[in-house]
């Protein structure tokens, strides 16, 4: 049998320098070869077990590429697969192959072969890629299918509310919690329930774009809505208007809350609840891909102890993700932070954050006049809806206050003209902003199938600013893959327009000029728009060209 070393030598996935620090490394750990390479960073846990596969003479398999039989991953329950950690990805003959983290798990290999009635060929994978592609192709379907026949027969049986059974096996409370236990695997942002004439449509949105899920009778709809309802502390009910409530629940070790909305329509009531990670509110300002440039800026202008920060977008433009991480820069003890939010998404230790309560007579405005009477030094709101409130945000960092809002506008520029249009005075305007992001999200490359391809530089469009005599570096654009469910993207990226407040814009915002004419100052004076920033993120292959022109018009 080769030794490790060697193998990882022949693969090139290490250097004999490295091979020989990590066994002077290993004796003074006292552990494996294998795991002190890892530890010192000089291979990734995928080459270990790769290279261990080699080793004991097993197939690897790399599962994100693998084209994976989905007739094999049905013949295994979900609850087997989760519990051995191992998927079934091919099969014929008689024989299936099943991908492991750990093959000489022979508990797994009995409990596959009698369930399949076929021989197990184990085939070796990394521990990671098997729980990804479990979450991946494991999927609810079957339950749902099993649970809604159980539901329809209780619906058949037993005209009252199919919410009121507190059982936790109840087929209406695990069909609800299996919809938000995928949809938080498949890294959904929001799930739509809706009622349609004939059934009940299930929706996720998945990196800012909706995907069908599932389709479900009609007669569960009601159960549904209804465990929804409790589980959201909503009145039951009422049906005829909007309402709003949060939940919680714990997702593989993790606490998700969820923000739910009613809303009645024609066939009933829609539900559409916001996942809310919290792990977003702990974000970094550089986890949120500011360039250089620009990450300057803005650091000039949150670093000050006074002033205002807007930040616009379209709803879903990541702005309040921006806003959680710039506090968590500038949170300190030294520091009294006071959020003032409809709703609080994320509830952040360490700061006082305020709840607006409208029928409590607790509106923007009358809480921002009692967040300025609680000492504060940093001030978010979470959005200037209207000019009482703007009013008091301005006043607020005019007075020695560092004032952070959301604002809808479509670009940076025009979040001047927006407030002079509330009645603020422009000389306010001009004085209190000092600094204007607008960002939309993009969706990201997919790392494992981005193709480059070679485009005309008269087909970009003109913002962009490039020379239609210069010829363009090979750009990448999405492919699809069993990684990325075929979509070609996978997770998303902000793009940035950060508009510094100099002396040229505050006196164009004082004369009341328009946002074309302080966009063109802003551009003079070195503001990356949008569409630049943009593409600067398409040349680097974080994103594509298709996808730029899709979210920046």
């Amino acid at each position: 049998m080769k030794q490790l070393g060697t193998i990882l030598l022949e693969d090139g996935a290490l250097t004999e320098d490295q091979l020989v620090d990590a066994i002077d490394e290993q004796k003074e750990r006292g552990q494996s070869l294998g795991r002190t390479l890892v530890e010192m960073g000089y291979i990734s846990e995928g080459q270990l077990v790769r290279a261990l596969a080699t080793q004991v003479g097993m197939e690897f398999v790399e599962l994100g590429d693998y084209p994976v039989d989905r007739a094999a991953v049905a013949l295994v329950p979900g609850a087997v697969c989760r519990r051995h950690m191992a998927l079934p990805i091919a099969m014929g003959d008689g024989l299936i192959h099943v991908a492991m983290s750990n093959p000489g798990n022979v508990v797994a290999v009995d409990d596959i072969s009698t369930i399949t009635k076929m021989r197990v060929i184990p085939v070796v994978a990394a521990h990671d890629d098997v729980a990804a592609a479990i979450a991946r192709y494991v999927r609810s379907d079957a339950e749902m299918e099993d649970l809604q026949e159980s539901i329809e027969t209780e619906a058949s049986l037993d005209n009252e509310d199919l919410s009121s059974a507190a059982d936790d096996d109840a087929p209406i409370v695990r069909f609800v919690n299996l919809l938000i236990t995928q949809a938080v695997q498949d890294r959904a942002s929001d799930i739509h329930i809706e009622p349609a004439e004939h059934d009940l449509r299930v929706r996720y949105r998945i990196d800012g774009v909706l995907h069908e899920m599932q389709r479900a009778p009609k007669a569960i709809t009601g159960g549904v809505i209804s465990r929804l309802k409790i589980m959201s502390d909503i009145d039951i009910a009422e049906r005829r208007k909007p309402q709003d409530g949060r939940l919680s629940v714990n997702h593989e070790g993790r606490k998700i809350d969820l923000r739910v909305a009613t809303l009645p329509t024609v066939w009933g009531e829609k539900v559409v609840m916001r996942i809310l990670d919290n792990s977003t509110a702990r974000l970094a300002l550089e986890d949120l891909g500011i360039r250089e440039n620009n990450q300057r800026i803005y650091a000039g202008a949150y670093q000050k102890p006074y002033g205002m920060i807007l930040v616009t977008g379209p709803t879903g433009s990541g702005k309040s993700t921006t806003l959680y991480a710039t506090l968590n820069q500038i949170s300190k003890p030294e520091v009294n932070v006071i959020t003032v939010e409809d709703p609080v998404e994320y509830r952040i230790p360490g700061i006082n954050q305020v709840q607006v309560n409208p029928k409590a007579g607790l509106t923007f405005a009358a809480a921002l006049r009692s967040i300025l009477r609680a000492d504060p030094d940093v001030v978010l709101v979470g959005e200037v809806r209207d000019g009482e409130t703007a009013q008091i945000a301005i006043e607020a960092a005019l007075t020695g206050h560092l004032v952070l809002s959301t604002l809808h506008t479509n670009d940076a520029p025009s979040a001047m003209t927006r407030l002079i249009e509330m009645d603020i005075e422009p000389f306010l305007v001009g004085s209190a902003i000092d600094c204007v992001v607008a960002q939309r999200l993009a969706r990201r490359l997919c790392d494992h199938c981005a193709v480059e391809h070679r485009i005309d530089p008269h087909d970009l469009p003109p913002a962009i600013k490039w020379n239609p005599n210069q010829s363009i570096p090979p750009i990448l654009r999405p492919e699809g893959c069993q990684r990325c469910s075929n979509t070609g993207y996978r997770g998303r990226v902000a793009l940035h327009e950060i508009m510094p407040i100099n002396e040229e814009i505050e006196r164009l915002t004082v004369a009341r000029a328009s946002s074309a004419e302080i966009a063109n100052a802003a551009v003079d004076a070195g503001m990356e728009t949008l569409i630049q920033d943009g593409w600067a993120k398409v040349m680097d292959g974080t994103t594509s060209l298709e996808e730029l022109l899709r979210v920046v018009k």
